[in-house]
């Protein structure tokens, strides 16, 4: 079977700073794969260059058998790879509304409205809301809006990038909630996140990296009880 997504030895550097060195990854369709590691290991680097944000140094990224060389984001998009990045990195002073019509902005089907409804079942709390300018809302709603503008788009392949960072553990909780059963409904999800623990018991094969490297890889539930993996990185 060949992968939706296969990273060959892909380096990335910028500022100086050797950022990725060799990164051999992929996801197999329908998979949910975290990649976890310290702070400054390379993850949101390795994300931004799936996505085009960053030009690889040397290496590919092939995407459904592609190269996606000299492709941006807004050409990915339309092919159905989609990024909510670190920050959420929504439209402040547009309403709950209009944040999600953009994620729907490169589509020409007749479904946008019932895959907006089907979001504000999702997120209860948007639909009460919707027509809020998006900067009023907690941390918590707006990485909702993240996730439900991206799912406006019909996400193949959807990179999360820290989606639970910054927020109270119910909202945590949420949060991880959907990311399952986005996974379970089919899209491909390569899940960047720092709570490791929560990260590696919702995937199926998870990927540590250190220092721009893959250091360990295997089955996610095999990852959580290797003592490596706890000393470092469970805080056990």
């Amino acid at each position: 079977m060949s992968a939706l997504l296969d990273l060959r030895q892909l380096s990335v550097a910028y500022g100086g700073i050797q950022a990725v060195k060799g990164l051999n990854l992929h996801l197999n369709e329908g998979e949910l794969v975290s990649l976890i590691g310290a702070n400054g290991a390379g993850k949101t680097t390795t994300l931004k260059a799936i996505c085009g944000l960053l030009a690889p140094q040397s290496g590919e990224v092939l995407y459904q058998g592609r190269s996606l060389k000299g492709q941006g984001a807004w050409d990915l998009v339309a092919q159905g790879l989609v990024m909510v990045p670190e920050g959420r990195g929504i439209f402040t002073r547009m309403t709950i509304d209009e944040n999600l019509r953009m994620g729907a902005y490169l589509r020409r089907d007749r479904e946008v409205n019932a895959d907006m409804e089907s979001v504000y079942q999702r997120f209860p709390r948007l639909k009460e809301r919707h027509r809020q300018l998006a900067g009023t809302l907690s941390g918590g709603e707006q990485q909702m809006l993240a996730m439900g503008r991206a799912l406006l788009a019909r996400p193949k392949l959807l990179l999360l990038d820290e989606p639970s960072m910054g927020l109270a553990p119910l909202m945590v909780d949420k949060i991880f909630e959907v990311i399952t059963d986005i996974a379970k409904q089919g899209v491909t999800v390569l899940l960047v996140e720092q709570n490791a623990h929560r990260a590696l018991e919702i995937a199926h094969r998870a990927y540590v990296m250190d220092s721009g490297e893959l250091v360990l890889e295997g089955p996610a539930q095999s990852l959580l009880n290797d003592p490596q993996v706890q000393a470092a990185y469970l805080g056990l």
